[in-house]
Order: C-alpha cells, then sequence, then structure tokens
C-alpha cells in the first residue's frame, strides 16, 4: 500500500470536522470600519501602521489626482477651448472638492440622516473626490476616520447590554407566580 492509499484511509480529525457551537450573547459586537476592520476597539492588530497606512494612501492618491487634473487642464488649454471653458472647470473641481472635503468629514462624526440629501450629492462627491481623499488623509492624523463616532455608538450600546444583563435574575419561568391581595 502506498503513502497516498494510507493517508485516504485514516480517519480526520473529529474536532475539525464539527461545526463550531454558537457562542453565547457576549455583548454587542463592534462594527468594522474600511481598512481597519475592528482593530480601532483595542487599537490593536497593527492599528497604527494602518493609519499611517490609509493616512499616506489617501494622500498619494490624493497628489496623484491632482496631476491627473492638471493634465487634463493642460489638455483643454491646449484645445484652445477658451477662458470661460477652463475657469468653469477649475472652479467646478473646487467647489466640488470643498463640498466632498465637508461631507467626508462631517460623515465621521455623525450618521447622515435617512431623508438626508446624501445620495443626491454622491455624484458631487464623485467629481470632488480629491476633497474626500484630504478628509481621510487629515482624519488619520487623529483616529480611524470614523473610530469616534463608532466607538460611541459601541460604547453606549455596550453599557445598554450590561445594563439589560444586569436587571435579569435567574429564570422567568421559574419565579413564583404574585399573590393576590
Amino acid at each position: 500500500m502506498s503513502d497516498d492509499d494510507q493517508r485516504d484511509q485514516t480517519p480526520a480529525d473529529p474536532a475539525a470536522q464539527a461545526p463550531a457551537a454558537p457562542a453565547a450573547a457576549a455583548g454587542p459586537e463592534p462594527e468594522p470600519i474600511r481598512f481597519f476592520e475592528t482593530t480601532w476597539v483595542n487599537h490593536d492588530g497593527g492599528y497604527a501602521l494602518r493609519r499611517v497606512a490609509v493616512g499616506a494612501g489617501s494622500l498619494i492618491t490624493a497628489i496623484a489626482a491632482a496631476v491627473l487634473l492638471r493634465l487634463s487642464y493642460e489638455g483643454l488649454e491646449i484645445g484652445n477651448v477658451g477662458p470661460f471653458l477652463s475657469i468653469s472647470v477649475v472652479v467646478l473641481f473646487a467647489i466640488a472638492s470643498a463640498i466632498a472635503f465637508v461631507k467626508t468629514w462631517d460623515s465621521f462624526s455623525r450618521r447622515p440622516a435617512p431623508s438626508s440629501d446624501e445620495a443626491a450629492l454622491k455624484g458631487l462627491k464623485a467629481i470632488g473626490f480629491i476633497g474626500s481623499l484630504i478628509a481621510y488623509f487629515l482624519r488619520c492624523f487623529f483616529e480611524a476616520p470614523g473610530e469616534k463616532l463608532r466607538r460611541a455608538e459601541y460604547e453606549r450600546a455596550t453599557a445598554e447590554f450590561a445594563r439589560r444583563r444586569s436587571a435579569r435574575t435567574g429564570n422567568p419561568a421559574a419565579r413564583r407566580p404574585k399573590r393576590k391581595k
């Protein structure tokens, strides 16, 4: 019998085949943040390195995008489209970038209302993506983008869970019925 035949006949590890038992409710789970997953909770798992990488990546991408926009502007100049269109393009990208920066910066500290105009501004934020990239870069100096908001929500949910769990005493089915007066 060859070694391959023997490996095929050996029983598999039963622990590896058994499905994992569902964990007991240990409380609310933290919401993952893009590029950071849940390392923001305890600032572990390469959190500092991730902040540096996200900040550097967003800055490098913003610089590359600015160079690309500069080349596009020079293409307009070479095409001799006129001063009105050239100035309009610059103003459009400046305004769109400013709006995208403000909206992105605000999204780090509060969630948008369900009926807000965020969906209507997606196109404008896409045009002004350099503003969003700069907001990410600047926010990485302080924390993971959106960490403050998610930490407040997570701590509130954890406190609520602890309050609900501490109010429970024993099995409710085993309680005696209340006496009538």
